[in-house]
């Protein structure tokens, strides 16, 4: 029976993804955050795997558990468990779910190396990992927080076991010599064989501690009761401003949370005004005028261009320049500067342009801002 299902991570994605576009991140930054997209998908994608497999098997059995990506908290430590079986002999299976591309080697000292292509880097051993997770549960279950079940005055006292779960596609290159600290390192395809292979070779002895269904769906949702979801602070784990949440798909009047536009009533030591970086530019003191033309604009286009960061690249136009500027999605397809009549010249000293330059710094706006260079200028850029 599957009592907790995994916490939904796609809006930790979106707002990662909305930080690719923030104005204090750089080109360093912004990899850092795409390499954080990635390993959260990728974690995503092995924990899928494996909850098929739980489901598949488990998922309707009244005499089996499962609970999906449980967070326990215990004396200041904490236990990110992917996934946690429990059966009626209170024996408790504790996976951590790992999703390579390629393969994952193992040496003699249980050291872990991660192939992705023909790159390849050392990962934290997830046998170590898992295995402190079993103590802050063993402490957990000890401290009497999750009321288990009594035979005959005696507490039942659980038994928590290790299994390192691989993705199904990935390659597991093991020591030649035959290391039984590895045998709990499966693929996502053989859980069952594992599992039913090591409730054969249980001690008789353990069907004493058989406990009802009604008493096991009992433990398993307090212990579910007890899972404390973790909030990250995206924005200052990679050194930026902090943005109030807004969706991925920014609709064409909105204005980015970092650059919304303050109370008229709103004083300088507003914590909020402190962190809008583009507060200044919607500032009612401020002239708004075109990045192109000069012309004076009103505050509503000046949204209007803030809310489509990615084909204006934080610049403001006004309504006739918008019309030169590429739409998003629209890089090759008919550039503007290729119109009849249009002129291609430098923005910068006013040398006519060929359409090859012309088109170089078109289908890179996000280094020239939509602007034209020359070659000589571009280096100055």
């Amino acid at each position: 029976m599957i009592i907790k299902q995994p916490d939904d991570k796609q809006s930790q994605i979106a707002f990662l993804t909305e930080l690719l576009v923030h104005p204090e991140a750089d080109s360093t930054t912004r990899k850092n955050i795409r390499k954080e997209i990635r390993l959260m998908q990728a974690g995503i994608k092995g924990e899928k795997e494996a909850a098929y497999e739980m489901k598949l098997y488990w998922g309707h059995s009244k005499n089996w558990m499962v609970l999906n990506d449980l967070r326990i908290e215990h004396n200041g430590f904490a236990a990110q468990i992917d996934h946690l079986l429990i059966n009626r002999w209170l024996e408790m299976w504790v996976c951590e779910s790992k999703h390579f591309a390629n393969s994952v080697e193992i040496n003699e000292h249980g050291e872990f190396l991660a192939f992705s292509g023909n790159k390849s880097c050392g990962i934290p051993s997830p046998i170590e990992q898992n295995n402190r997770h079993i103590l802050i549960l063993q402490r957990f279950f000890d401290s009497g927080v999750v009321k288990l079940p009594t035979r005959l005055g005696f507490t039942l006292k659980p038994v928590l076991r290790s299994l390192v779960l691989v993705s199904k596609g990935a390659r597991i290159d093991r020591p030649k010599k035959k290391i039984d600290e590895l045998s709990c390192v499966v693929k996502n395809d053989q859980l069952f064989k594992t599992i039913d292979k090591a409730l054969d070779e249980s001690n008789p002895l353990i069907m004493a501690k058989l406990i009802g269904q009604g008493t096991l769906e009992e433990v398993a949702r307090d212990i579910a009761g007890q899972h404390k979801p973790i909030q990250f602070n995206w924005a200052a784990r990679f050194g930026l401003s902090t943005i109030e949440k807004m969706p991925v798909s920014v609709v064409c009047e909105a204005v980015p949370s970092w650059q919304k536009i303050t109370d008229s009533k709103a004083t300088a030591t507003d914590p909020g005004t402190k962190r809008a970086a583009g507060a200044a530019i919607l500032s009612p003191e401020k002239q708004h005028t075109c990045h192109a033309c000069g012309t004076a604009i009103t505050d509503k286009v000046v949204r209007f261009c803030l809310g489509n960061i990615s084909r204006f690249s934080g610049k403001v136009y006004c309504l006739a320049c918008q019309k030169t500027v590429p739409a998003a999605g629209k890089c090759s397809a008919e550039p503007a500067l290729n119109k009849p009549g249009q002129k291609r010249i430098c923005h910068a000293c006013g040398v006519p342009l060929t359409y090859s330059v012309a088109r170089f710094c078109w289908t890179n706006t996000s280094r020239f801002g939509g602007l034209l260079y020359c070659m000589d200028c571009q280096k100055t850029v």
